[in-house]
């Protein structure tokens, strides 16, 4: 880490500093220079004379605004809404789930995408290097990369599934459409009708259920007998899915750009036919209506809520660094705030319909096998995507294999786009810290541990593990430093600050709305769920290690707030220890635009809201509070 110094003295708190040592005397244009158009500098011209020497070049620049854009929609609208919203929903009671989902994402989810948006954008910084506005902080960042790689592990093993019944999908007849001789209590799922059952009959299991659980996965139904061997086919699959991630990464942020042009549109197309198709299935509307229909009761439950906030995080894909690192490579007035509004409206919009598709599907199945309550059709879990969705494909009367191979590889591109846009994350954060280090090499290095990581979830005992180190290692995690991460942007660097920044760089006022939210309702919803899950913790239903195991990976995440900051405070010299405390919650010499021009116009315009702002430093805790979130 750069030993620089601070900015600022101690008679000067972190939102009225003056910033980039730049400021100078020199005149001013920041009543209009967000109204030019933004030129990206050439890297090979001569920099100028302001810029020292020593400085990095400029970072690497999407190749066009819609790349960003789609790129944004490609990480966002992934595997978070169709693999991962339908089975949360479902777990938590289809419509009991929906409704909190919608609020969360509008008071929190929405939020917190634009002011990562914001913050990469202004910096150029990525997940880790943006808390240069308060480097005690920056264990936060390397917190999330800690939890985005635990994560990235996982969705590379359904990106291996996922290839693996997209090949299968080549067959003459689809694997999962007939049911196996050896399986017990079995319905075809290309069967129409539905069955009736006598009063001791076994309820039937669909063969797309058995197929996934048997022939794929050879799932295990507990951990009593160890995970067992990753199937070689699986590892074969992992391989391939890490050798298109890595090539699409290798070469840089432009060649993943061009890329999101197909892994941004095409997979709606897919999506759209399988809507219909759902839609027309004898029972569907009876799933649907399950899905939208609230449970009044289970709003009242925390659970609820507590999953709604998460799959909100892993939908948007906010507060794991991705976010603010792709934001990171746009032009300095790239108008993000347009973008965030459609992203997350476009986000809202594919988790419903893919819950449509899916809960569509289930009150067919429900209808099929005679099952009069939806709750009970399907175990819920990570293979709830591997049922419900081959099990509509293999009820095609036309040619269901083409659409098997449509679908999959649909999913396949929705898989990639988001793991393009995490992965991305961990080696920016990687090559920020260590730039002397060829970013090929921090790419490959990324995907072997990856890989090898990854084959554990592709044992019999996977999915057990899978669910425990996404409860551990990536939900817990991420809400714990979520709400170190609004106190750090909020109220530490502060939400007038953050808003200052928006108008020198967008030129716009920012509401009420996100004043609001930023400051208060956002961090107390967030820390309010996160207490409460906590205080009504349940362990894991495995073998205590496992437990302990993921309590190990929870606080191996979260300590490393405390020890950066440790770690700042040693590295600041010359100073008594109190004020060693308040400078490393200051930002640094050289925060704000990486343009050097940029950065001197910005000094200048801090320096004048400073000066406005310093004649009214007195008062009570209220006015205080009043300043930092509206002045």
């Amino acid at each position: 880490m750069e030993n620089r110094s601070y900015v600022g003295d101690e008679t000067w708190n972190a939102d009225t500093l003056p910033v980039g040592g730049l400021a100078g005397n020199q005149p001013h244009h920041h009543h209009n220079h967000h109204h030019k158009h933004h030129t990206t500098v050439d890297l090979k011209a001569p920099q100028s004379t302001t810029a020292s020497d020593e400085k990095p070049p400029l970072r690497e620049k999407w190749g066009r605004n819609i790349e960003f854009l789609l790129s944004c929609v490609a990480l966002s609208v992934g595997f978070g809404n169709v693999w991962r919203f339908p089975y949360t929903a479902f777990k938590n009671g289809g419509g009991a789930f929906v409704i909190p989902y919608l609020i969360v994402l509008f008071i929190i989810g929405r939020p917190i995408y634009y002011l990562e948006m914001v913050l990469g954008q202004f910096s150029n910084r990525g997940c880790v290097k943006v808390y240069d506005l308060a480097p005690a902080m920056r264990g936060i960042g390397v917190g999330q990369t800690v939890a985005i790689f635990t994560v990235i592990t996982y969705y590379a093993s359904v990106l291996a599934v996922t290839l693996r019944y997209l090949v299968a999908s080549f067959n003459p007849e689809l694997p999962w459409a007939k049911c196996d001789p050896t399986w017990p209590d079995c319905v075809d799922s290309s069967r129409l009708g539905s069955i009736a059952l006598g009063p001791n009959v076994t309820q039937p299991k669909t063969s797309a259920d058995l197929y996934f659980r048997k022939t794929v996965m050879h799932a295990a139904d507990s951990l009593d007998d160890g995970l067992g061997y990753p199937d070689w086919r699986l590892a074969l699959c992992l391989v391939a899915s890490w050798i298109c991630i890595v090539g699409i990464l290798i070469k840089g942020i432009k060649s993943s750009g061009k890329v999101s042009y197909f892994l941004a549109i095409f997979p709606y197309i897919i999506i759209a036919v399988l809507l219909v198709r759902s839609l027309t299935l004898e029972g569907a509307w009876t799933g649907i209506k399950y899905f939208f229909e609230p449970q009044w009761d289970k709003l009242l439950t925390i659970e609820v809520w507590y999953e709604a906030v998460t799959q909100c995080f892993f939908s948007l894909t906010i507060c794991f660094g991705g976010l603010i690192v792709y934001s990171s490579f746009n032009d300095f007035s790239n108008n993000i705030y347009r973008h965030a509004l459609i992203i997350t409206s476009l986000d809202t919009v594919t988790s419903l319909v893919a819950g449509c598709v899916v809960f569509g599907v289930i009150g067919h199945l429900a209808h099929v096998t005679g099952q009069s309550d939806i709750s009970k059709v399907v175990q819920s879990g990570p293979a709830l995507t591997f049922i419900t969705y081959p099990d509509t494909i293999a009820k095609f009367d036309f040619l269901p294999q083409f659409f098997s191979v449509l679908f999959f590889f649909m999913l396949f591109l929705l898989g990639i786009g988001t793991l393009i846009g995490i992965v991305t994350s961990v080696i920016t954060a990687i090559h920020d810290q260590r730039p002397d280090i060829a970013r090929w090499k921090i790419v490959i290095s990324v995907g072997l541990a990856g890989f090898c990581i990854g084959l554990v979830y592709i044992t019999p005992g996977g999915l057990i593990i899978l669910e425990l180190l996404d409860y551990y290692g990536a939900t817990l995690v991420t809400i714990t430093l979520a709400v170190f991460e609004l106190l750090t942007f909020a109220w530490i660097y502060g939400v007038n600050r953050v808003c200052k920044d928006i108008e020198f760089m967008l030129g716009i006022k920012t509401g009420l709305f996100w004043r609001v939210c930023w400051g208060i309702v956002t961090p107390i919803t967030v820390l309010f769920i996160l207490l409460v899950s906590l205080i009504q913790y349940k362990p894991q239903n495995v073998p205590l290690g496992y437990n302990a195991l993921g309590w190990c990976l929870y606080a191996f995440a979260v300590l490393q707030l405390p020890c950066w900051a440790v770690y700042a405070i040693l590295q600041k010299q010359g100073l008594v220890w109190w004020d060693r405390c308040k400078a490393v919650l200051r930002p640094m010499a050289d925060w704000g635009p990486e343009d050097p021009t940029k950065r001197s116009e910005y000094g200048t315009f801090i320096e004048e809201y400073k000066q406005q702002s310093v004649t009214n430093r007195t008062g009570n805790l209220v006015e205080k509070v009043r300043r930092k979130l509206f002045k």
